[in-house]
């Protein structure tokens, strides 16, 4: 396995969890915060909630972004090299045009 598709495969989960993260929160204060209710029998209590998801949130981008840029140095190839064959020359381009097909021609005398 490629160190390329290990970073993929570390991208399409963060990405997934900040999906989870953002959808949990509600920006009108409602959400996972509020789900615990109010009053004395907080679990957690709903401002120790709320900074547990904007962390994880600023988190969980802040590692897809630098996944991102590191993935992009593992996209070049073996050799080093990551610029394209086709600026080298080195890709077989086909040059074969196939020859226009006719369409039969009939006479007058042929369509009666």
């Amino acid at each position: 396995m490629s160190t390329f598709t290990i970073f993929l495969a570390l991208i399409i989960i963060v990405a997934f969890l900040l999906v989870v993260v953002i959808m949990v929160q509600n920006p009108k204060g409602g959400g996972l915060s509020s789900a615990f209710g109010g009053g004395a029998n907080q679990i957690g209590g709903v401002q120790k909630t709320s900074d547990f998801l904007d962390k994880s949130t600023w988190t969980l981008a802040t590692l897809l972004l630098v996944l991102i840029l590191l993935s992009n140095v593992t996209i070049m190839d073996g050799n080093g090299v990551g610029e394209s064959k086709i600026m080298n020359g080195e890709a077989e381009v086909e040059t074969n045009i196939p020859a226009p097909i006719e369409a039969p021609v009939e006479s007058p005398a042929e369509q009666n």
